[in-house]
């Protein structure tokens, strides 16, 4: 027996209508049906996946646990994401040795997100001026600058 696939991720929400709106209205992602559980939940569709969304009015969201996103417009996430966190969510753009690069941010639940893009030269640096090389910072073994996040050269 061997998993063949990721069918759903599932995340907190101290407001689900908020949150459900949020990933609605940033990622167009799509509301589908949701069973009825003890805890109200919120399905919604990503591509063939899915994103769970759970009630949890804790406010507790994991500190790394996160959820990583593949985007196609960085420039549109970038200024979405801009428009709808604040300082108290905090973000983090990072180019990996790949050339890759992760936004990190925390969405209203507090969950830790995490956008990826294939390539760190198809920005134009001067609109991210927070973008840092994972390398000036954190230092790099041979193996670790051999890490890609889109495996077998699929970028979607």
């Amino acid at each position: 027996m061997r998993a063949t696939g990721i069918n759903h991720v599932s995340i907190s929400a101290v407001d689900l209508e908020a949150s459900t709106r949020f990933y609605e209205e940033v990622f167009g992602m799509e509301r589908v049906p949701s069973p009825t559980f003890e805890t109200p939940v919120q399905w919604l569709r990503v591509g063939a996946l899915q994103l769970h969304l759970f009630l949890d009015e804790s406010g507790q969201a994991p500190t790394r646990h996160h959820l990583g996103l593949t985007i196609d417009d960085f420039a549109g996430a970038y200024e979405a994401i801009r428009a709808r966190t604040s300082d108290e969510w905090g973000s983090r753009l990072v180019e990996l040795p790949s050339g890759q690069v992760q936004l990190y941010f925390r969405d209203p639940g507090g969950n830790l997100i995490e956008l990826n893009w294939p390539d760190a030269e198809t920005l134009d640096r001067s609109r991210y001026p927070e973008l840092r090389r994972l390398a000036d910072y954190v230092e790099q073994t041979s193996e670790s600058e051999r890490a890609v996040l889109f495996l077998d050269g699929s970028l979607v």
